[in-house]
C-alpha cells in the first residue's frame, strides 16, 4: 500500500498529507515540476522535442541527421538534478503515485503533436526487454500503459493504447554508450500485431533517440503512417 498511497513526497521527502498521496508529491513541488516542463515555455524542436537554444524550428543535432525516425516528438523534463531523481523514485524506488503524475504529463505532450485525426491515433508503449517484467515484477512503461488506457475509459478525448510491439532479447540501452546504441537494436524491434495509422510512442528517457527510431522504423514498415513521440526525459 505504500507504493501506491507513498508517505513523503518522491521529490523532496516531505511527509505527505492526505490530499497529496495520490500523485505522491507535496503540494510545493508539484507547482515547481509543472513550470519546469519544456512545454511550459519556449520553442522545442519540432523533430525530437528537446529546447532549443539559439536555433529556430529544429535543433543542429536534428538538422544534421538523416535517419528516419519518428516525425514529431515531445519532451517533457532534462534528465538531470532535481528531474532525475524523480525519475528515480518513481523506476527504482517504485513509488507508483508517480505515474499518475507522468501519465498526466504524456497526456498534456499531446497537445505539442501535430495530431489532426484523433481516430485514428493510439499510444504506442515502447516495449521491455524480453523477461523483465518476470524478473523485476513490473516495468515502468507498461506501467503507465496500464494508467492511460483507465483514463481512455473515463475520456474518449484519451487515445487507446496498442502494444503492437515486441523487443527481441539485446542488450540493456543504458550499459551502451551513443555509437552503438542504434546497433545494438537494428532490427530487435518488431511488430507483433495490426498498427495504429498514427502511432504516439512513449518512453521514460531519450538519450540518442535510438530507441524511438528503432520503434518508428518498426511501426512504419508495418503500415503506420505517421509516427510520434513522447518522453518524459530528455538527455
Amino acid at each position: 500500500m505504500e507504493y501506491l498511497f507513498p508517505r513523503f513526497c518522491g521529490l523532496c521527502g516531505t511527509a505527505l498529507m492526505a490530499n497529496e498521496n495520490r500523485y505522491g508529491l507535496c503540494l510545493s513541488c508539484r507547482p515547481e515540476l509543472d513550470a519546469g516542463a519544456v512545454f511550459s515555455g519556449g520553442e522545442p524542436c519540432r523533430r525530437c522535442g528537446r529546447p532549443l537554444i539559439s536555433e529556430s524550428g529544429m535543433c543542429l543535432a536534428c538538422r544534421n541527421s538523416e535517419e528516419d525516425g519518428v516525425d514529431s516528438a515531445a519532451a517533457v523534463y532534462p534528465y538531470s538534478g532535481k528531474y532525475r531523481r524523480l525519475l528515480a523514485a518513481y523506476k527504482f524506488g517504485k513509488n507508483l503515485a508517480l505515474g499518475r503524475f507522468f501519465a498526466e504529463k504524456i497526456l498534456e505532450a499531446l497537445d505539442r503533436l501535430p495530431l489532426s485525426d484523433m481516430k485514428n491515433t493510439a499510444l504506442v508503449p515502447v516495449p521491455p526487454r524480453p523477461g523483465k517484467i518476470r524478473k523485476e515484477g513490473w516495468d515502468q512503461i507498461e506501467y503507465l500503459a496500464g494508467l492511460l488506457e483507465r483514463a481512455g475509459k473515463k475520456s474518449p478525448a484519451v487515445p487507446p493504447v496498442s502494444r503492437c510491439l515486441r523487443r527481441l532479447p539485446s542488450v540493456s540501452q543504458k550499459e551502451l554508450d551513443r555509437k552503438t546504441r542504434k546497433k545494438n537494436l537494428a532490427g530487435r524491434i518488431t511488430a507483433v500485431r495490426k498498427v495504429p495509422p498514427l502511432a504516439v510512442l512513449f518512453d521514460d528517457v531519450m538519450t540518442t533517440g535510438s530507441t524511438l527510431k528503432a520503434c518508428a522504423g518498426a511501426l512504419k514498415a508495418s503500415g503506420a503512417r505517421r509516427v510520434y513521440g513522447i518522453c518524459l526525459f530528455y538527455d
